[in-house]
Order: structure tokens, then sequence, then C-alpha cells
């Protein structure tokens, strides 16, 4: 059993095993938190938030391209489909991954596919299905103090890594308790 990871008609969708899985979205957090700028930023860490196996259960997640609303505009589309990209670059510099309690191994193959899949996908301008991607409103506004990243509020408390137990953390070291703060999308991002 595992999660796909659609590529939106491109012809190579990204099937991963659930280890696999854990893997490659524990370091596209570790991204997103680092890059999240705008609302739209804060609505696609949402989206991956709702990946997370350790909440939501094993093989039951993932997502296709064609699914996440890019924007009205071709301007909109195109500076966030910008966005999903930098994001994938900077997990592919290996952002933070000496944190994770985990060597990585396989995780750059499965980022150089992913950033391929994107690249050579045109996002449409609206979802086939308006479920699926995040609303506005339920964008990822809180930061995990703890691990310095983005928050799964309003979802549930704790990020991906508070879920998971994959990376090691400051607070775990020094005996603090985990805490959260709020943010509004737009703002600075919470996890710096």
């Amino acid at each position: 059993m595992g999660n796909t990871f659609g590529s939106g008609g491109t012809g190579d969708d990204l099937y991963l095993s659930n280890g696999g899985t854990t893997v490659f979205l524990d370091v596209l957090w570790l991204a997103v938190s680092a890059l999240a700028r705008r609302p739209w930023d804060f609505r696609f860490a949402a989206l991956l938030a709702l990946q997370d196996q350790s909440v939501m259960g094993r093989g039951v997640v993932g997502f296709g391209l064609e699914d996440l609303d890019w924007g009205g505009t071709p301007d909109e589309r195109a500076r966030n489909k910008d966005f999903v990209l930098r994001v994938i670059d900077l997990a592919l510099e290996r952002h933070r991954w000496d944190e994770l309690d985990y060597e990585p191994p396989y995780v750059p193959g499965y980022l150089h596919r992913y950033r391929a899949a994107v690249d050579a996908f045109t996002p449409p301008p609206r979802p086939a299905d308006e479920e699926v991607f995040p609303a506005p409103n339920m964008a990822l506004t809180a930061s995990c103090v703890r691990h310095r990243v983005l928050d799964a509020l309003p979802y549930w408390a704790g990020c991906v890594f508070c879920t998971g137990d994959t990376m090691r953390s400051p607070a775990d070291q020094t005996g603090k308790e985990t805490t959260v703060t709020t943010q509004h999308p737009g703002g600075e991002s919470p996890a710096q």
C-alpha cells in the first residue's frame, strides 16, 4: 500500500510507499515552513498538512496537481506554481535535513521526479473539484515553536514532526514545553 501524488496528466505520477511518503512530506514541510509568506502559500501548506499519515492513516493520502486551485488569473497561477517549485528546490538543498532523526537517501530522487512533474504541468484556471484544496479560511496560521515549522492548526494540534516524531528539537534537549504561535496568512513566516 502506498500513496500517489498525481502529475496532473503529464504522465509521471509519483507513487511512494508509506515510508517514502513520510520522508517526502517531512522534507517538503521543512521547506514550505521556511518559504510561506502569501495566503496561497499557507493554503498549500495546509494541503501538505492533510497528507500526514500519522493522523490521516497510512496509504490514504496524496493529491493530484490538477486538484489544486492555482489561482484565477494566469499571473496567479504562474506565481503559485513558482512557489511550489521553490519549495521543492529548497528541499533539494537539504534545508534542515540535519535535524531529522534519519538520513533520507532516496528522497532526492523523489523530489527531482516531482519537480519535473510540477514543471511540466500547466495549471488550469480552476480545479475539477473545489473541495480538494483547502479553502482560504483553512490556511495554516500557526507555528510549532518546538520544531520551528508551521503547525497543522486548525486541523489538529501539532506539526508533522509532533505527530510523526521524526525530528530532533532544541526543546527536547532543554525540557521546554511545546507552544504554538498564531500568524495571519500573508504576514512573515511563523517558522522564522
